[in-house]
């Protein structure tokens, strides 16, 4: 009865797939820290939902762009909650553009949150797990990594460096028994997808062979399980939770 909590951080978890991941975690026994760089209060509304459900979870707030930062609020948690668990790197910019009208500050933001953030996130987990021999690493890519996207070069480009960068850890961690593993969204029911009319919500259905829109609970519902110890023997996979859109 005394033991202690599995834990886990999800980053950018204050809406959206990153929100409905810490819900679920939370609801199967894990400590979830709430990450979010700006809007706290959103964050707040998510732990609410976690302890108003019986769960248990803290505000973790930090910008997983800046390296020092990472490291320094990692070490922090590892000090007060022991090792890393689990580890949902969902974070990410979508900041849409085609490649000729695209600005460099914009290119250099969507790199620095969508992939380096998450690289600069799980070199500070890994470094926790492989001492205790143990964890899941779960990258939040997207389908667009894998099929690209007119007018998202910079967000398709990051996305699929994660899914390179994803392979070449797990490999370097399996020894270690710490697993990694990439999830890439179709089109996820989002507070973008709700402002889309009716026709362009057609238009893109179209592409879906399941003709319906994806939740973020899906998605949830595969992080969860990537991080439960029934996925033991899966590590350096990209599985889809797209409705068919890329096979």
């Amino acid at each position: 009865m005394n033991q202690k909590k599995k834990t886990a951080l999800v980053t950018g978890a204050s809406r959206g797939i990153g929100a409905a991941t810490a819900i679920q975690l939370a609801q199967d026994g894990f400590f979830v820290l709430i990450n979010y760089t700006s809007n706290e209060s959103k964050a707040q509304e998510v732990l609410d939902q976690i302890r108003a459900a019986g769960g248990s979870g803290e505000l973790c707030g930090f910008d997983v762009s800046n390296p020092n930062l990472v490291d320094e609020k990692l070490d922090g948690v590892a000090k007060t909650h022991g090792p890393l668990d689990v580890l949902v790197n969902n974070a990410g910019v979508t900041i849409d553009s085609l490649l000729i009208r695209m600005k460099n500050e914009d290119l250099d933001r969507t790199l620095d949150v969508d992939l380096k953030g998450a690289i600069y996130c799980t070199r500070a987990a890994a470094k926790q797990m492989m001492r205790a021999r143990s964890g899941s690493i779960i990258q939040i890519s997207s389908v667009v990594g894998e099929s690209g996207n007119a007018g998202q070069s910079a967000y398709s480009a990051a996305k699929a460096g994660l899914i390179g960068f994803s392979k070449s850890v797990a490999k370097e961690l399996a020894s270690r028994h710490v697993r990694v593993n990439v999830i890439t969204p179709g089109f996820i029911g989002t507070d973008m997808t709700a402002a889309l009319t009716e026709a362009q919500k057609e238009a893109i259905l179209r592409s879906v062979p399941m003709s319906v829109f994806g939740s973020a609970e899906d998605v949830a519902a595969l992080a969860a399980f990537l991080a439960s110890p029934g996925s033991r023997y899966i590590t350096g996979q990209v599985i889809g939770v797209n409705g068919g859109m890329y096979m």
